[in-house]
């Protein structure tokens, strides 16, 4: 039987971005800096970081839709991890960050990239339906603020490309790691989230349709996840 909760999880907000941002360094300051889910702690507190001085600056055309977007967005990561903690399972897509997070054969960029495929593959669009039913608009309503918050987030994977893959000299087009980094995209994830947030929209009156291809989608992300943590030799 599909559980109908898959689809509500995640609504209650983090208090506003400060609030996301202090749960993120909290959860940062307990973990080694190696492990998995610490290295994709660190480069998301980066985003939301930003996310913040610009709704500071008033860079957003709508801010309060910018921020709810946002604060949904993280809470779906935030819990997550606290199921984690909490020893209760987690999403499908975060299961292989969650488990592989200490395995020494997996590079950081390994880890960067499967946390970003769970929240951009899975999260992103739950978080758009989520912060749909509390603003009471439509998708097409916060597509600016989902382009602009996506614009950060491609940035971002820019630089963990630059930081975290290996010197030059190591990148071979035949190198396993040069492999798996290339076989993913954000911009494609952004894509399909964006289309699985029009879908879970378009079935919202039908929940237990939409429920279950929430729990399609959050296996389809998780799958993709776990091939990009394969383990890989010095």
């Amino acid at each position: 039987m599909v559980r109908l909760e898959r689809f509500a999880e995640g609504r209650t907000p983090a208090h506003g971005v400060d609030g996301v941002v202090a749960r993120m360094r909290a959860l940062g300051d307990g973990w080694p800096p190696r492990d998995g889910v610490a290295v994709f702690n660190r480069l998301y507190l980066s985003v939301t970081e930003e996310v913040g001085r610009q709704l500071a600056a008033g860079t957003f055309p709508d801010a309060r839709s910018a921020a709810t977007l946002d604060v949904r967005f993280a809470e779906r990561y935030l819990t997550a991890v606290g199921a984690a903690a909490d020893g209760r399972r987690a999403p499908a897509c975060w299961r292989p960050l969650l488990q592989y997070r200490r395995h020494p054969g997996v590079h950081p960029l390994q880890f960067a990239l499967a946390g970003i495929n769970a929240h951009i593959g899975h999260d992103l669009a739950l978080a758009l339906v989520d912060s749909c039913r509390a603003l009471g608009c439509e998708p097409a309503d916060l597509e600016d603020e989902f382009d602009s918050v996506g614009d950060i987030l491609v940035a971002l994977e820019e630089r963990i490309r630059e930081e975290l893959m290996p010197g030059p000299d190591l990148l071979q087009i035949a190198d396993p790691l040069t492999h798996l980094a290339g076989s993913w995209s954000l911009e494609r994830a952004r894509d399909g989230a964006w289309a699985a947030a029009r879908a879970l929209w378009a079935l919202r009156h039908l929940p237990v349709v939409a429920a279950e291809f929430g729990e399609r989608l959050d296996g389809a992300v998780g799958l993709v996840g776990r091939v990009l943590l394969t383990p890989l030799p010095d």
